[in-house]
């Protein structure tokens, strides 16, 4: 999940802590003692490094658990689905393989697991046939390119859109960070959509002082926000979501954890009240020589 499109669903989720001990708080202040970064080139800094989550994470084998809830007026879950999946990275310009092996605390069986491996394989092979045309080829890495520069004009309209402040450095699981706050600037135009969603949802940021990497991020709905033109749903002002990376074998920050809180009213007459929890762990770099050979759970 890419930073833009947290946008689309997101908000700012209140965070508790314990209280930080002495040792921590001389630290604490200790780092502010110090300037903060110039705004111009850490922040030109940052931009470099906002690569899309897809991207980071096709690198790597990982397990993925996606819990589903539906609250109540009180905010108590009326109902639950949790998901545990394996994914494995897909060929070029392919979608990565989401592999279903538990959903509500029940192993999926064996025969259901090597069926979707078939289809998968099918799937793939099929894929790779159709890479070997020239003209495909071609009609992919124009695709790409397309989004790529989609996500480039995307970013930029981040930065035009939002008024950005550095306010102080916080510690986050042993990394100094930079927080920062996105505030949408009045009477600014969007050049694209996701821009023009952008400018309903004002943020924090958590960044990485010596990678420049977004570390955390909460983000809150200013208003309401219709999409399909009301048709499909409409998201209402407080909408929330949290996002935090974690560096993983020192090498690369990638997803931990996302979740998500909203209310929103869909085809105009039903409104919902849901929350969502992504948690992302397990990576193992994938390379030509990982075995691509699915191995049977130890259900």
């Amino acid at each position: 999940m890419k930073f833009v499109t947290l946008a689309l669903v997101a908000s700012l989720l209140a965070m508790t802590a314990a209280p930080p001990s002495a040792e921590s708080a001389l630290q604490a202040a200790a780092a502010q003692e110090r300037p903060l970064p110039d705004f111009g080139a850490f922040s030109a800094e940052v931009k470099k490094h906002l690569a899309t989550d897809e991207e980071r994470q096709s690198g790597y084998m990982y397990v993925e658990r996606r819990t589903d809830q539906r609250l109540d007026g009180s905010g108590r879950t009326t109902s639950q689905s949790v998901k545990v999946y394996e994914v494995y990275p897909g060929l070029p310009g392919q979608d990565r393989y989401r592999r279903l092996i538990e959903e509500d605390g029940k192993p999926v069986p064996p025969s259901k697991l090597a069926q979707t491996d078939r289809s998968r394989q099918k799937d793939a092979e099929s894929y790779a046939a159709k890479m070997s045309n020239a003209s495909d080829r071609q009609k992919a890495q124009k695709e790409y390119q397309k989004a790529r520069d989609h996500y480039n004009a995307a970013i930029d309209d981040l930065f035009r859109i939002y008024d950005i402040h550095m306010i102080r450095r916080e510690p986050i699981e042993g990394h100094d960070t930079i927080l920062a706050t996105l505030v949408p600037k009045p009477g600014v135009k969007p050049l694209t959509k996701d821009g023009d969603i952008m400018r309903h949802f004002k943020a924090r940021a958590w960044v990485s002082e010596s990678d420049y990497e977004l570390v955390r991020v909460e983000i809150e709905a200013v208003d309401d926000l219709s999409i399909g033109l009301g048709l499909l749903a409409r998201v209402h002002k407080g909408t929330t979501a949290t996002f935090q990376r974690r560096k993983v074998n020192d090498e690369a920050w990638l997803p931990a954890e996302v979740t998500w809180t909203a209310t929103a009213r869909v085809l105009l007459f039903k409104q919902l009240r849901v929350r969502g929890i992504a948690e992302f762990s397990d990576y193992r770099k994938f390379t030509v020589d990982t075995s691509t050979t699915y191995a049977t759970p130890p259900f």
